[in-house]
């Protein structure tokens, strides 16, 4: 629970307890404290429990833990039945862009090779505006738009 309490906070905390609650007090304090964390742990786990009484034994493996969402996606992840590890190692980010761009640089050189009017009433977006003649360019309709 405290995990991630360091050894110079831990002071500090018993410190300021002293100073606010005084040497007398501070042992009911503790008490207190410590009694309402253990009701509210016994409040937690029979909730828990009746939650896992009202889903059935269909769900008799539920943690309340997977409802995070990090942990069910790692949960997830570890598990090999669903055939994602090689999905994961099977795609190659930087291979993938690769390939693409070859095929850009490679479209991009067959268009300038092939400097004449675009082939199959296709149009040819890499020509400026003065380059491609008046029959290439889509009709503008204003009335459409």
């Amino acid at each position: 629970m405290f995990n991630d309490i360091g050894p110079l906070e831990l002071v500090t905390i018993i410190v300021l307890a002293v100073l606010v609650f005084g040497p007398d007090k501070l042992p009911k304090v503790i008490q207190d404290v410590t009694r309402t964390i253990r009701k509210i742990r016994e409040f937690s786990e029979s909730a828990k429990q009746d939650i896992r009484s009202e889903l059935g034994p269909e769900f008799k493996d539920f943690e309340f833990e997977d409802l995070n969402p990090k942990t069910f996606i790692r949960k997830q992840l570890d598990n090999e039945d669903l055939g994602l590890t090689e999905i994961r190692n099977g795609f190659d980010l930087k291979k993938e862009m690769a390939e693409v761009t070859e095929a850009v640089a490679l479209h991009e050189r067959e268009a300038s090779s092939s400097s004449g009017s675009s082939a199959g009433g296709r149009i040819d977006m890499t020509k400026k505006p003065e380059e491609a003649g008046q029959d290439d360019r889509p009709v503008f309709d204003a009335d459409a738009t």
